[in-house]
């Protein structure tokens, strides 16, 4: 009879890492050619303006309103702004006087397109501070250039 001798099998303490490099470079290409497709926000011509910035809290909460050079109104919560709906003016005073009832400390910012009507922008300003907004903050884009 044979005697069979085995070896004696060692645990593999190596790990293949190429798999994981392959994934993440697969990855990294998906999210390079998505991330210049996300439209982020509403296309508006901001008015330039010669101030300081704003001294927005980043703890807070900040509410923007924005209105387009057609007249239609966004409403949006949050830093990013992802989720804007567009509305009409009464239910944005209406949820807007809704928001500032569960949090009183939330900042206002209204964004306004140049192309805007000025009558529009009054309406939304005189909507707004009946709703209970004090004192809301414009957005706008720093001077480019002298005139």
């Amino acid at each position: 009879m044979e005697t069979l001798t085995r070896k004696k099998r060692r645990p593999m303490s190596e790990i293949n890492v190429v798999p994981y490099i392959d994934v993440m470079l697969v990855l990294l290409i998906v999210f390079m050619i998505t991330a210049p497709l996300l439209n982020q926000g509403i296309e508006v011509e901001l008015p330039e303006a010669d101030n300081e910035p704003l001294d927005i809290d980043e703890n807070l909460q900040t509410l923007v309103v924005t209105i387009t050079a057609t007249g239609e109104y966004f409403l949006s919560t949050g830093p990013t702004g992802e989720e804007r709906d567009s509305f009409d003016l009464e239910t944005i005073s209406r949820q807007v006087g809704q928001i500032l009832n569960a949090n009183p400390e939330i900042q206002v910012l209204i964004e306004g397109d140049t192309g805007a009507d000025w009558g529009s922008m009054i309406t939304l300003i005189t909507a707004l501070q009946g709703a209970g907004v004090v004192n809301p903050s414009f957005i706008t884009q720093p001077l480019t250039g002298l005139p």
